[in-house]
């Protein structure tokens, strides 16, 4: 399911909208670098090429790819 959320980034209000299992990923991703969903969006923003919510899933999948080239290369 797709859902629109607000974030705040530099202080401004922005909507990204995303697939549920999106945002869950992404907010597992801020827990484990222990800064906030907001935080790691602003960051995401900064260093980003084109629309915020592609950004954001491209972040995620990068992650998710990471984790698992650990994991393999480490068992």
């Amino acid at each position: 399911m797709i859902g629109k959320r607000s974030v705040m980034i530099a202080g401004h209000a922005t909507s990204v909208t995303l697939e549920a299992a999106f945002w869950d990923e992404l907010k597992t991703i801020a827990e484990a670098r222990a800064i906030s969903l907001n935080q790691l969006v602003a960051e995401i923003d900064a260093g980003r090429d084109g629309n915020l919510s592609s950004a954001i899933r491209l972040f995620v999948l990068d992650e998710l790819k990471r984790r698992t080239a650990a994991v393999s290369s480490s068992g």
